[in-house]
């Protein structure tokens, strides 16, 4: 009997943990001008969400830079569109643009950077969009994010 309450216990205990939301995600992205994720779902029940992003071409960051910038999508070209006058080194954004949601710094070959933002800005039903702001890349190194 003690036996079977036991293996109960651990095994309700490992669904559990199965179950606890994913709140985080790496992206990779390449001289191909890609990501490797192309949608991200982030759980409702998430208070704040980590986006680890990756370069693993060969490349140098004012070549082929990237970086992940999400906003609203309908906001995602003026966005991209007003950062190129700021410059590589301001990561292709420009100051205290408020439309701005999250962004990682522009990486080049062989690096990473990661960003946390609050899950609470986000509005379930929203269509955001995630983004490289490097001039030119927005145009097919973007994805969907959604609120679940």
């Amino acid at each position: 009997m003690f036996a079977k309450v036991v293996a109960v216990s651990l095994l309700a205990l490992a669904s559990g943990q199965l179950l606890a939301a994913e709140c985080k995600v790496d992206v990779d992205s390449t001289d191909q001008m890609s990501y490797t994720v192309k949608e991200i779902n982030i759980d409702k029940s998430c208070k704040t969400f980590t986006v680890n992003l990756s370069h693993s071409g060969s490349l140098p960051k004012n070549v082929m830079g990237h970086n992940w910038v999400l906003s609203k999508a309908s906001d995602m070209a003026a966005i991209a569109s007003e950062g190129m006058g700021a410059g590589i080194d301001k990561n292709y954004l420009k100051d205290g643009d408020t439309r701005v949601i999250a962004h990682t710094k522009l990486i080049g070959a062989g690096e990473k950077d990661s960003v946390t933002f609050d899950v609470s800005k986000l509005t379930a039903g929203e269509d955001y969009e995630f983004f490289c702001s490097f001039p030119g890349h927005n145009s097919i190194m973007k994805g969907r994010l959604a609120v679940k």
